[in-house]
């Protein structure tokens, strides 16, 4: 397998993607080509010891940043690192492309060249993240802010193909994101999905679970929780933000005299299995389901074992075939 890498995107690039780079390869295998800044991304390889690791460099001289329009940063920047890679991918340089870039610039990219599954209205960012009894992939998280219930339908096939496919759920539970659990509540939107979730539910295509509220979710009353991406981008980032506030707050309950600090040293294990769960460098990235080839999106401040975790999630995607899955079954999920 081969993974195409944007060098130059993300806050900690190119150190630290060239370096999560050099560990996925020591750890996994496969093959890699970074793109980016030639002779920038050869001295850092250089650095780390990496000249008998199958790692080649495709040069780009310029990057696409957090400033730029997401909408024209790939059009204008032909020879940013990011808008190569893509072309890489769509060529069928790689078998897949991981970057901790601009997340619009990535879409609007994946959309325009790499291309959606056709018969895909809309591409989803689904994050997967931690629940009380394993995981829950939030579909969609900020990629697109107005939908129909058609998109929604869509994420709800997408999202359980994936879950099932790549995180080992037999039979994934797929829940609404709504302002109640009654099959009334919500505005139109959520209404009318509603309602073709259930009839996918019927016909034995989907579990459908029913609505589900923000808190229900980290509650894990559900496998995959669909929503529109303004909604699910607020609910993400609050999930986020509460997280950190917890730990600390935890850590400054556990500083306050020598007796706490003697009680923390009891549950110091347990605190780094915590951190763990809700570490980014643990989670890599997630892919944007309905691109025809696999386009995973790093968090922008990752470091190199998140660049290592995307590149495991991305070798997992392409393992599992999900792209496939989705084209197998795409008559069912248009209207």
């Amino acid at each position: 397998m081969k993974l195409i890498i944007d060098a130059m995107s993300g806050d900690n690039a190119p150190e630290a993607i060239v370096s999560g780079c050099v560990m996925a390869a020591r750890e996994f295998g496969h093959e890699y080509i970074l793109v980016g800044k030639e002779h920038t991304i050869r001295t850092l390889l250089k650095k780390e010891k990496a000249g008998d690791l199958p790692i080649t460099v495709q040069p780009a001289s310029d990057v696409i940043d957090m400033h730029d329009d997401p909408a024209m940063a790939v059009r204008r920047k032909k020879d940013a690192s990011m808008s190569v890679a893509l072309r890489l991918l769509r060529d069928g340089a790689g078998d897949a492309l991981i970057s901790a870039g601009n997340t619009g610039a990535l879409l609007s990219g994946a959309t325009l060249v790499v291309k959606r599954i056709k018969g895909i209205r809309r591409a989803a960012l689904p994050p997967v993240m931690p629940c009380r009894g394993g995981h829950v992939m939030l579909i969609d998280a900020g990629a697109n802010a107005e939908c129909t219930p058609e998109y929604l339908l869509q994420f709800a096939y997408m999202g359980s193909f994936y879950m099932q496919k790549v995180m080992g759920v037999a039979s994934p539970r797929v829940g609404l994101v709504n302002n109640g659990a009654e099959d009334t509540k919500g505005d139109t939107l959520r209404r009318e999905t509603y309602d073709l979730l259930k009839q996918a539910d019927a016909e034995g295509r989907i579990r459908f679970v029913g609505n589900v509220e923000g808190s229900d979710v980290p509650m894990g009353a559900c496998d995959v929780a669909v929503s529109d991406g303004f909604t699910g981008n607020v609910m993400l980032k609050t999930v986020e933000g509460v997280a950190t506030f917890l730990m600390g707050e935890l850590k400054s309950a556990f500083l306050t005299n020598a007796r706490t600090k003697l009680a923390y040293l009891l549950v110091k294990p347990a605190m780094r299995r915590l951190k763990s769960l809700l570490s980014t460098s643990e989670v890599g990235g997630a892919p944007f389901l309905g691109i025809c080839k696999p386009v995973f999106k790093a968090h922008g401040s990752s470091d190199a074992r998140a660049i290592r975790s995307a590149v495991k999630q991305a070798v997992s995607f392409v393992e599992a075939d999900v792209v496939g899955e989705i084209t197998r079954n795409i008559d069912h999920m248009t209207l």
